[in-house]
């Protein structure tokens, strides 16, 4: 088997520094694609981009968290369920997880993916802004809605069949396992194609990092991916003083954007003989028979956790 990765660059449209390392990174072929954030200041400006060039790798980053103090933005539908007391998105996933209410979050993905449309986009996959679908903080998970409406768009996503045991993040949280297999099972069941694996990196500054740190560590990642389709995820920004004043851990997003930018990130993707790839693969590739996926799913509902 091959080793494919997808790089993405999410939080498209966030704001004029993300902006513009994105249509750079795409420009320049280094990123596989990028999500864009339709409630977002800087959505127009990213759309309008995507729509003129005809851009065939830009997802939806469906968004319903507004996490910066100085950077706020409210949903498509306007719905009180879906905002704090400052009649914007809520800050955190666990204020979210509480509050929304479900239809309202259907209606607002449906808002999003149509402004989207609307814009000129050809969306090619869907991801969540935070992992806020997920139920990661208090257990209530959106993911069967998001991949019913995923279904309905006909489009993969951002999900995966497996954990990699080397991945920081997902390796280190307990019982993922059964929801894992629930959340792949349901997509292969519902039709939406999804990678194999995702991986992460920590993404505030790790004490003592630096760049020269953080992109050795990266780059040796690529040695060890595991066959199959990876996804990673980053969030590239131009440095410019408003996010340096008003964005945290905006070192690492301008990281992130040298990085891909980098000789020495290049030469290792060619010399580790990884393909950098994009979610029309795995929409052409990555699908597994539907009623297969329902046995299976059924069963995996039936074993005892």
């Amino acid at each position: 088997m091959t080793r494919r990765l997808i790089i993405n660059c999410d939080d498209f449209g966030q704001s004029q520094a993300m902006n513009q390392a994105i249509m750079h990174l795409l420009d320049e072929n280094k990123a596989s694609s990028a999500t864009i954030m339709t409630v977002a200041p800087g959505f127009e400006e990213a759309a309008a981009w995507a729509a003129r060039r005809k851009q065939r790798n830009i997802g939806l980053h469906l968004t319903l968290t507004s996490e910066f103090e100085a950077l706020r933005w409210s949903s498509l539908t306007g719905h009180s369920s879906l905002h704090d007391d400052s009649d914007h998105q809520y800050q955190t996933v666990k204020a979210f997880e509480e509050g929304a209410e479900t239809g309202a979050v259907l209606k607002e993905l449906e808002a999003q993916y149509q402004r989207a449309r609307q814009a000129g986009i050809q969306i090619s996959h869907i991801d969540n802004h935070m992992g806020s679908l997920y139920g990661m903080e208090t257990g209530r998970s959106l993911i069967p809605q998001m991949l019913w409406k995923t279904a309905r768009w006909g489009l993969p996503a951002r999900l995966f069949r497996y954990i990699y045991p080397g991945d920081p993040l997902l390796s280190s949280l307990q019982n993922l396992e059964r929801p894992v297999a629930l959340a792949s099972g349901l997509a292969d069941t519902f039709g939406v194609a999804i990678p194999d694996y995702l991986l992460s990196h920590p993404f505030p500054l790790v004490e003592g990092e630096t760049y020269d740190s953080f992109k050795k560590s990266i780059i040796a990642k690529l040695y060890v991916l595991p066959e199959g389709v990876s996804e990673t995820y980053v969030h590239p920004g131009a440095e410019d003083a408003w996010m340096r004043a008003h964005i945290p851990n905006w070192e690492k997003r301008v990281w992130e954007y040298r990085l891909l930018l980098d000789e020495d990130f290049a030469y290792g993707l060619r010399d580790a003989d990884v393909i950098l790839t994009d979610y029309r693969y795995v929409e052409e590739h990555c699908k597994r028979p539907r009623l297969q996926s329902a046995i299976k799913l059924m069963k995996v509902i039936a074993a005892k956790p």
